[in-house]
This record gives structure tokens, sequence and C-alpha cells, in this order.
């Protein structure tokens, strides 16, 4: 699971170099811009960008912290991962996009569809949340601290479990070993700005405001988001859908690539 596509760079409002890869034609009229999850990066897409490159044209990122992009000093907020993606599409020339995130990516969609609503064709939310809850704060900082103390080597086993079924795990080595891989490779201070940026969100008061049309999907055995986090979602955005995907867990785009592919490219379509 490696991508074929270059990387190409811009720069954000704050001078930091943003990575991302374009698949497909780029001048294509239907867009899609793609936003990982934790400690992945632009790779995470490929599965998906595969099953859409005959559609549309598809951006995926290195969030800011994340794979090539740059990894400046904290605090880390969604709303600038936001900009950063609308830095993306001024270098692409795209007006706006049908923007989709995993996780993580999924609320710096929506914070894409709060900050930048004109620029927002529609959502595709999957397995993620606008606010993780009252605990949220000490989990994540426990969790980032973890990596600092006592290496990213720490958190595999808790990871593994949490992103893919067994069965997945177990007839996809070769996904788990490359998602294993990014994992590790991740910059120590950054993942654990990522995490307090996770554990500070709280996205619920713009949600009401979002038009643009929404799909949320989320996976029957996700455990990080679950199916009650994606359910209150999809009571509080207007124009939204809901999904639950049997046999899934949290990273239902690699899990489960032609349901998000089909669901993404049903917006682009709209």
């Amino acid at each position: 699971m490696t991508s074929e596509s270059p990387l190409q760079y811009t720069h954000a409002a704050d001078g930091s170099r943003i990575a991302y890869a374009v698949h497909g034609k780029p001048r294509a009229p239907r867009r899609i811009a793609l936003v990982h999850s934790l400690a992945m990066d632009h790779s995470f897409w490929d599965p998906v960008a595969a099953r859409l490159n005959d559609h549309a044209a598809v951006v995926a990122i290195d969030a800011r912290g994340h794979g090539k992009s740059a990894k400046p000093a904290g605090p880390y907020r969604v709303e600038t991962f936001a900009d950063d993606l609308a830095a993306v599409l001024d270098a692409l020339g795209w007006d706006a996009a049908v923007v989709g995130g995993a996780s993580m990516g999924g609320s710096v969609a929506l914070a894409f569809g709060i900050h930048h609503p004109a620029r927002t064709a529609a959502l595709g939310l999957f397995d993620t949340t606008a606010w993780y809850g009252a605990n949220a704060p000490a989990d994540w900082e426990a969790r980032g601290q973890k990596a600092v103390q006592e290496g990213l080597g720490s958190l595999i086993a808790f990871q593994e479990t949490r992103w893919f079924t067994d069965d997945f795990r177990r007839d996809h080595p070769d996904i788990v070993a490359h998602c294993k891989q990014v994992f590790l490779a991740n910059d120590v201070p950054a993942y654990r700005e990522t995490c307090r940026m996770l554990g500070s969100m709280d996205l619920r008061a713009g949600l009401a405001g979002i038009s643009a049309p929404t799909h949320i999907l989320v996976g029957e055995e996700d455990y990080a988001t679950p199916v009650a986090m994606a359910r209150q979602l999809a009571d509080a955005i207007p124009a939204s859908r809901m999904r639950v995907l049997p046999h899934a867990r949290h990273l239902s785009p690699l899990e489960c690539p032609d349901d998000v592919a089909a669901s993404l490219l049903e917006l682009a379509r709209t």
C-alpha cells in the first residue's frame, strides 16, 4: 500500500509547508478533498482515491504535524487545519470541493464546513465527532504523554484493535503493516500537540449552521468514535444522512473503501 501520486507542496497562512497528493485529473469538474485520521498521512486515502480516479479529481493532504508537512510548535487547532486545506484548494485553483475526513480528518472537515461554507460543496464524515466529551482533555493528554514517555510503539497494540476488526487484520496484513509504519514514523511532539487539539476541540455550536449535503458513515464496531457520536452529528446537521457500516471499526476508508468512495461520489454528483 504505497501512494503512486507524487507529493506537491504549498504554504499555509503562517508559512507552514503543507504537502498534498493529487489523484485523477486536477481540472475535472467533480472535486474531492480528503483529510486523514490522526497519525496517518495522505496515503491513507489511496484505496478510496483509486476508486474515484475515473470520476473526480481527488486531493489528499498531509495535515500539519503529519507526513511531509511542517511540524510547527503548538498549540494546534482544527480551525487552523481547515485553513491549511483551504490553502491547498487555492494552490489547485479550486473554488470549492466535496470535503471528506476520517476521525481527526472528519473533525477538520467539520471545521472547514463551518468556517469555509462557500467552499464546501458537501461533507463526507467518516468515523468522527465534533466533541469527544467532558473527559477528553485529560484522556487525550494522557495519550500524548504516553507517546512522549514510552514512545509511539507503546501505543500500537491499543491502536491496532481500534483501527480494524479482527477479521480485517487477519486478511489484510499489508494494510495493517502500512498503518503501523506510518504511525511509528510520526514526530512525537507534533503527535502530542494533535492529541491536545482533539482533546480541547468542541465544534458542536457550529453544526446547525452547516447547510452543505452531508454523509455520515460509522463502523458498527467503532469504539473510538462510536455510533452514538455519529448519531449526534446526524441529529445536529440539517442536511445530513447517516449510515452504519456493518463489521467495521474506526478506519472505515481502509476497511470499507467501496462504501466510502461511493458516498463521496454521490456527494460529488449532487
